[in-house]
């Protein structure tokens, strides 16, 4: 039998429970305020491009070239606040719309050409990593203090208002899935396209707009991620695609579509956050870290076949 949909919040509260008192009982310092403020403000732009991937994954499909669309966001961010001398406000917004279009751009070729979302998004990993180059000329732009500010701790707290701001994506974006007709839309296309059409669904514009708002999404990620290096690198998300679909795909959405939480996604975050930083106190390697993580993600995908088998 079964069990219900909702006892998959628990599993992966003790999944994360179990590696953060694992971590703890090997590396003395790991409970700590400043560890968790540590993971938390490394986070902001996993969360939020997770939370836009969750809702493109629900819908069938997937986005390869988040890694790239961030490093490209980035570029614009650094030459709208460097070069053009622009504020965090225009950057933001320059960075929101550079993203909206990539993904849009990859929507309306997947969906209405009916080509594999795995397939268009994988040039457009390229075609974004290419222009990162040309919008910086291959140079690292340094902003420092501008925008440093934002993925500083608050006063008080361990944690930055990225942080903050990515959970109030979190937020809204469960509120979407859940609670909007457009979100059962999304669910309702992912599970049987055909099925959603004859109900007199556009199943066209639910997957578009999917990987327009994860586009945009990846934008604001972009600002998170300048603001926790004070820099805009045209390297910067090289890989970064992975640890988005890893987190995905841990907090249970369905490869296959038409199942998915961006409460869960959280969570997977969470899990594959506390596993690197746990993985870094121990004193792994990066090739080590590459092979657990990429051990978490078969593992997540066999749980995924066992459940829609099941």
């Amino acid at each position: 039998m079964r069990a219900p949909r909702g006892s998959d919040l628990w599993v992966l509260l003790a999944v994360w429970a179990g590696l953060v008192a694992l971590f703890g009982a090997f590396g003395p310092g790991f409970l700590s305020a400043a560890t968790f403020g540590s993971v938390a403000n490394r986070i902001p732009a996993l969360l939020l491009t997770a939370t836009g991937m969750t809702l493109v994954m629900v819908t069938g499909g997937i986005d390869l070239s988040v890694g790239s669309v961030l490093g490209l966001c980035g570029a614009v961010v650094g030459v709208t606040m460097v070069d053009a001398g622009g504020g965090l406000a225009a950057a933001l917004a320059a960075s929101i719309a550079v993203g909206t279009a990539l993904g849009a751009a990859n929507g309306l070729v997947s969906v209405k050409l009916r080509l594999p979302s795995f397939i268009v998004t994988l040039g457009m990993l390229e075609i974004a990593r290419g222009l990162a180059f040309l919008t910086t000329h291959s140079q690292t732009k340094y902003i420092g203090a501008a925008v440093e500010g934002l993925g500083t701790p608050l006063a008080g707290l361990v944690v930055s208002p990225a942080f903050l701001i990515a959970l109030a994506g979190v937020a809204a974006g469960q509120g979407v899935l859940s609670l909007t007709v457009w979100g059962r839309h999304l669910v309702a296309v992912g599970a049987n396209a055909e099925a959603a059409a004859i109900a007199g669904i556009d199943v066209d514009r639910p997957r578009i707009w999917a990987h327009a708002l994860l586009g945009a999404l990846t934008g604001v990620a972009a600002v998170c991620n300048c603001s926790r290096l004070g820099s805009a690198d045209p390297n910067a998300g090289v890989g970064f695609e992975l640890s988005v679909i890893a987190a995905v795909v841990v907090g249970g959405t369905s490869l296959a579509g038409g199942r998915g939480s961006v409460a869960k996604s959280f969570l997977g975050v969470l899990i594959v956050a506390t596993l690197e930083a746990g993985l870094v106190q121990l004193g792994a390697s990066e090739p080590v870290k590459r092979v657990v993580t990429g051990g978490v993600i078969v593992a997540a995908v066999l749980a995924d076949t066992w459940r829609r088998r099941a």
